[in-house]
């Protein structure tokens, strides 16, 4: 009697907490309105503070399956309904609900109307592969290309996203990587492990490099001979290496545990290479090396068959939209159509917004160079869907009143991106508004979630904002499932924000 009493008071210890927990889950699956369509507004207008009762929504459970309508935005087979949440999604809802994170929502509109419902939207071709993903009739992986500053280079933001997707639909492998870091410091997981004299070089320099780049927006020089850098495999069957073909530079060869795979001879040529390789089952490491000073590598493509997500980061400190036009268009174009995303995924804004501040930018500027590259972008690979994000709320230092202000032409740079994404036929997310608006950064700042330059999040911040992105599009993915939902939440462009 004694001991079935205990099990019974154990029974209702452990159900109670589990209880707690599922009621919790239910209320954040409320539904909400969709967010307003932004609309242009004057320099330096402040933004309120966030709202405290739109909290940040992670990767929560789905509400009960609706009937899905025919469309060939969403695969009859396949029940689209967000995932449940890991624990760090849980996790990072609590940090954000402090912070005053909102709800993410984008804008994903509709491309191919069909009377009162939306047959096509700008991110079908994603979603129709997450579809594939869902129910295993994929045969090969899904590429995310994804092109932005400082803020995905060190690929914090961007691994929430991969490793979320890829937990849920598959990890497809690792995609494009270069030669070392850019620094020393940040994880070496997309690149490999450098030794002898590489001289990298990035189009987000000030002073133009005498070399073309290519979709990475980075090239290694060799600076001595033998210089090589070491990839540890993760089973991958396939590699190929992006060289570029410069007059008078040294060979470069690919070794699988010690023995050589293939060898690029330079002519002289001034064009960009691609040289493929297979890789011997069972291989632990590959090694690229420079026979002699001055061989160009503009990156390593190691990838999986498997199906699954695959994300290549493709940031660049310091970079901006007219920065990527940099990259040789010949280059960039062959190389994004061999990687054939799925999803193009533009994470830029706050460099444009800081050289408007400075001076040395205007307006018209910022709008043709981002329209230059989703137009250069998409020409490579038509197929692919495409989603521009906002700058981050950016604040200056200062001291009083003006202490944490919101910077200058941040309202500007949100609305033309916005604008061009729509008009382009691609999707757009505002994080600055899911992040909590004008403010966030500064409680960020406050939270210990910023370096001390105030412009870069850290630890937890960056990985919100992944997390903001990725609940963004799996949101949008379950909403799309309904087209004559879809129309409602991406109304077109109106007449007077076409115009500003």
């Amino acid at each position: 009697m004694i001991e079935a009493s205990r099990g019974r008071r154990w029974a209702v210890v452990l159900l109670v907490p589990f209880l707690l927990g599922a009621l919790l889950w239910v209320s954040w699956s409320a539904p909400v309105e969709p967010q307003a369509p932004r609309r242009a507004r004057a320099p330096r207008t402040s933004r309120p503070a966030a709202s405290p009762d739109k909290p940040l929504r992670l990767a929560q459970a789905a509400p009960a399956a609706q009937a899905t309508p025919p469309s060939s935005d969403a695969a009859l087979t396949v029940s689209r309904v967000l995932p449940p949440p890991s624990p760090r999604a849980l996790k990072l809802y609590q940090i954000g609900k402090k912070l005053g994170v909102r709800e993410p929502r984008l804008e994903n509109p509709c491309v191919a109307p069909s009377g009162t419902t939306c047959s096509r939207t700008a991110l079908s071709p994603f979603f129709e592969s997450l579809d594939a993903l869902s129910s295993r009739g994929a045969s090969s992986p899904a590429v995310i290309s994804a092109f932005g500053n400082s803020l995905i280079a060190g690929d914090r933001i961007v691994d929430i996203i991969r490793e979320e997707l890829g937990a849920n639909f598959g990890d497809g492998g690792r995609g494009v990587l270069t030669m070392d870091r850019l620094g020393p410091y940040g994880p070496r997981v997309r690149t490999g492990f450098a030794r002898g004299g590489w001289e990298p070089r990035t189009l987000g320099e000030l002073k133009l490099a005498e070399l073309p780049f290519g979709i990475t927006g980075i090239y290694h020089r060799s600076t001595t001979a033998r210089a090589s850098s070491r990839f540890a495999l993760e089973n991958e069957p396939h590699g190929t290496l992006w060289w570029l073909d410069v007059p008078r530079a040294g060979q470069l060869s690919v070794h699988a545990d010690g023995k050589e795979l293939a060898r690029a001879e330079p002519q002289g040529s001034g064009q960009a290479q691609a040289l493929a390789f297979d890789i011997p089952e069972g291989t632990r490491h590959l090694e690229v090396i420079a026979e002699g000073r001055g061989a160009v590598v503009l990156g390593l493509v190691l990838q999986h068959q498997r199906p699954g997500i695959v994300l290549d980061t493709l940031g660049v400190p310091s970079a901006d939209a007219n920065l990527f036009l940099r990259a040789r268009e010949d280059i960039f174009r062959t190389q994004l159509a061999e990687r054939s995303p799925r999803l193009l995924l533009f994470i830029l804004g706050g460099n444009e917004a800081k050289r408007l501040e400075w001076g040395r930018s205007n307006l018209a500027e910022v709008e043709e160079g981002l329209r230059s590259l989703v137009r250069r972008s998409r020409a490579a690979a038509p197929g692919s869907a495409c989603l521009v994000v906002g700058p981050i709320d950016a604040v200056r230092g200062g001291n009083g009143a003006n202490k944490l202000a919101q910077r200058p032409y941040l309202d500007e740079v949100i609305s033309i991106e916005r604008q061009i994404a729509l008009s382009e036929g691609c999707a757009f997310f505002d994080i600055f508004s899911a992040m909590g608006g004008s403010g966030s950064l500064a409680r960020f700042v406050q939270a210990g979630l910023v370096h001390e330059d105030l412009v870069h999040p850290r630890s937890h911040g960056l990985d919100i904002l992944g997390q903001l992105i990725t609940d963004a599009l799996l949101r949008s993915w379950v909403d799309a499932g309904d087209p004559r939902r879809q129309a409602a939440l991406a109304p077109p462009l109106q007449a007077s924000e076409e115009t500003q």
